[in-house]
């Protein structure tokens, strides 16, 4: 069932599976204003029975970052330019990205477990976007880079959170500030890509994951995600408390018990 298909973007629901499509392989899945906002607009549309949100892009890539006409100074037809944004208010500036970052946010929902099938390019935005998801497998032609830094920018559609976690300060920042890539091997060896697979293999080894995840009760896994994603910011003590609040509710659960 296809629930969305607009700017680049294409949203089908099979079940509990939901397939989030970039579909503009003429320009390597560029990204732009208007994909952003059909992306938050997917996250939007999602029925409440999905369990499993997988995002991929047509093509040779996945997604070769931010269209170029980003960077001209006409930028794209109906949209803020950079220059613009520049000229605008410090809050003006700042809903502006905002409503930008949107598009990479709803895929760390802890209703859901969110996978990137990534092959070929994923530059900048590109890149941000498989960080945005909760895991990535990769084909072995991936490359990685964060090339803001070289254009001037800073990386800022939610990357940096993830990729510091995955792979640790010393290195997002080499990563970050050298703008290099960051090839299949590499990928995998420092934890960017949960599982790295011939590019024939992508979709079924995705499928596969996507499968394994779902065999596992709902509830067992949005509690698990939620204490996972939570560990950072908690000391042991706290950790251990959640831990303890969380099988209260799942013992409860099971046993038909009322809170």
């Amino acid at each position: 069932m296809t629930l969305l298909d607009k700017d680049g973007v294409r949203l089908t629901v099979d079940g509990e599976i939901a397939t989030v499509t970039l579909a503009h392989a003429a320009k390597r899945n560029a990204q732009s204003p208007a994909m952003w906002r059909a992306l938050a607009e997917a996250g939007s549309l999602l029925p409440g029975t999905v369990r499993i949100a997988v995002l991929r892009g047509e093509g040779k890539s996945f997604s070769a970052g931010l269209d170029r006409r980003a960077f001209t100074p006409e930028g794209f037809d109906g949209e803020p330019s950079f220059l613009d944004m520049a000229r605008g208010s410090d809050s003006e500036l700042d809903a502006t990205i905002a409503a930008y970052q949107d598009a990479f946010t709803w895929w760390r929902r802890t209703d859901l477990v969110s996978i990137a099938a990534v092959q070929g390019h994923a530059i900048g935005a590109g890149f941000q976007l498989a960080l945005a998801c909760d895991l990535r497998v990769c084909a072995q032609d991936v490359q990685f880079a964060m090339r803001e830094t070289s254009l001037g920018l800073v990386p800022d559609l939610t990357g940096t959170h993830p990729l510091v976690g995955l792979v640790g300060y010393a290195r997002a920042l080499e990563i970050c500030a050298t703008g290099r890539f960051v090839h299949a091997d590499e990928a995998g060896r420092i934890g960017l890509a949960n599982l790295v697979v011939p590019g024939d293999e992508l979709d079924a080894a995705v499928s596969d994951l996507a499968s394994a995840l779902i065999a596992a009760p709902r509830d067992a896994v949005i509690e698990t995600k939620a204490l996972l994603a939570g560990a950072v910011g908690r000391s042991f003590d706290e950790q251990r408390t959640a831990e303890r609040a969380a099988q209260g509710r799942r013992l409860r659960d099971l046993a038909g018990v009322g809170e």
